[in-house]
């Protein structure tokens, strides 16, 4: 049976997609927000860093939680909390006062927030399907997550150019609200071993995360690109965009990149090679191509063809990168191991959305642009270097 057959599937998609369309209005808006506040990169930086710090410091504990409590539930708290924090930034600007301290302390109880619910939501699929149909069941997410942030990101845009920043954001807490009900209905649960000393449980999740080259390798690449891609595409792209053609078009670019994952996510259902994380991580060169027309020609439809097919490289790593770890990390220390692969992955968000405005400051905004890439090809080759990466193969589907 195909993933969506199983009703616990069903609800997690629904819940996933639901989420992911709130998320991504909200990058779109409070970029704009701060910018129509104050007029500054760098405030604009310091407010995306802040939610950043929230989530690098919550994040194993997220793990660490989701690892001893049902998942599902889980995330039903966070969806509710999620909807409150943005409710808050909405009122604050429809209301006029909003202030960059307020939206740095309400950014960072999101980013906490966020951080609670991202090891229970990346661990909670394998739970609700099959082993046989794993691969398709991370794909059909990814499907539903991009379907939301796709129809997200092109709205956050209209919204903010027609009606202003504050009914985008307002427009979350419904959607967040709608993610928790979902997760309500699901009704499966691991049975866990956690113990009740927390330091052993993130004691024996490190030793998982380490034991493992390819996982810290890849980890460490994307520690680096992602603290390049925060500073120029929700730091500097908006810049840019004010600059040479517009809000508009900025959330239709970014809207063409998650097009991109979509079709990515399409393919990864279908396309399943035996090398799959080899081809994700060579495929993540894509991500430099558009910090480098931002830089040399910001035009809007050579940035659109460039975002969907960065878009589809995403979305092609991610599947292989999530099927990878769950074929091969025990399920009652999947949620810590994920725990750790998120920590790397962000703990360099608030020092790469922090520096981008000083840097563009002080390097000019299409030299922090080009060099950013420069990183991101860097790391993506170092990374090539590893052999597990190289030689890693998905496991057979068994026979019978």
């Amino acid at each position: 049976m195909k993933p969506p057959a199983h009703r616990d599937f069903r609800w997690l998609l629904t819940g996933r997609t639901c989420g992911e369309l709130g998320n991504a209005v909200a990058p779109v808006a409070l970029a704009f927000a701060v910018l129509d506040l104050t007029g500054s990169a760098a405030d604009l930086g310091i407010v995306i860093g802040a939610r950043s710090v929230a989530s690098v410091l919550f994040v194993l504990f997220g793990g660490m939680l989701a690892d001893r409590l049902p998942r599902s539930v889980i995330l039903q708290g966070t969806e509710v909390a999620a909807a409150l924090t943005q409710a808050t930034i909405a009122l604050s600007v429809l209301y006029g006062f909003a202030s960059i301290p307020l939206l740095i302390a309400l950014s960072m109880t999101n980013g906490a927030v966020a951080a609670v619910s991202l090891p229970a939501a990346s661990s909670l699929t394998p739970q609700t399907v099959p082993e046989t149909v794993l691969a398709q069941a991370n794909a059909y997410v990814r499907i539903g997550a991009n379907l939301g942030r796709f129809t997200g990101a092109a709205l956050g845009g209209v919204l903010v150019a027609s009606l202003g920043t504050g009914w985008a954001i307002a427009a979350n807490a419904s959607l967040f609200l709608g993610a928790a009900l979902s997760y309500r209905r699901i009704r499966r649960h691991l049975r866990t071993t956690a113990t009740a000393r927390p330091l052993a449980e993130l004691a024996e999740g490190w030793r998982e995360f380490t034991s493992r080259t390819w996982i810290w390798v890849v980890v460490a690449q994307y520690c680096l690109v992602n603290a390049v891609n925060v500073g120029a595409m929700q730091v500097l792209g908006p810049v840019v965009a004010d600059e040479h053609f517009g809000r508009p078009a900025w959330g239709f670019i970014l809207a063409a990149q998650t097009i991109g994952s979509l079709g990515g996510g399409v393919l990864a259902s279908r396309w399943q090679p035996r090398r799959a994380l080899l081809i994700g991580v060579a495929l993540t060169l894509a991500d430099a191509v558009p910090l480098a027309l931002l830089a040399q020609a910001p035009l809007v439809f050579p940035l659109l063809a460039a975002a969907f097919a960065n878009g589809v490289a995403i979305e092609l790593f991610t599947v292989a990168w999530d099927v990878s770890l769950q074929e091969n990390i025990p399920a009652d220390r999947l949620a810590r191991v994920y725990s750790y692969d998120i920590l790397g992955s962000i703990i360099a968000l608030p020092a790469g959305a922090a520096a981008a405005g000083p840097l563009a400051a002080r390097f000019g905004t299409q030299a922090t642009l080009l060099g950013g890439a420069a990183l991101i090809a860097g790391a993506t080759v170092a990374a090539l270097l590893s052999r597990e990466i190289r030689t890693l193969a998905r496991k057979p589907e068994p026979v019978g």
